[in-house]
């Protein structure tokens, strides 16, 4: 593992108390996953809400999925952020 990633990984812990490794477990778990599968990214996304120990109501569940699955989803992290917020 590079110092980029360690580092990474090490705020991850600081600022969410989630364990480097089940954040690596999940992204190696998706390497190949089709995103536009409703599915497939559902799961994703409660798993990810699971390993933050942060509740998605189903209406914010039901909008990041389809941001996803239509392809919308923002990559910078200001938008990201509003996302979720909302």
């Amino acid at each position: 593992m590079s110092n980029f990633q360690k580092n990474l990984f090490d705020k991850i812990n600081q600022k969410a108390n989630i364990d480097p490794n089940d954040v690596y477990n999940v992204a190696d778990s998706v390497k190949n996953a089709d995103f536009t599968d409703e599915k497939t990214v559902r799961n994703l996304v409660r798993r990810l809400s699971k390993l933050a120990n942060k509740p998605l109501s189903k209406q914010k569940e039901d909008k990041i999925v389809k941001s996803i699955t239509n392809g919308n989803m923002p990559m910078d992290g200001n938008s990201l952020n509003q996302l979720f917020k909302k």
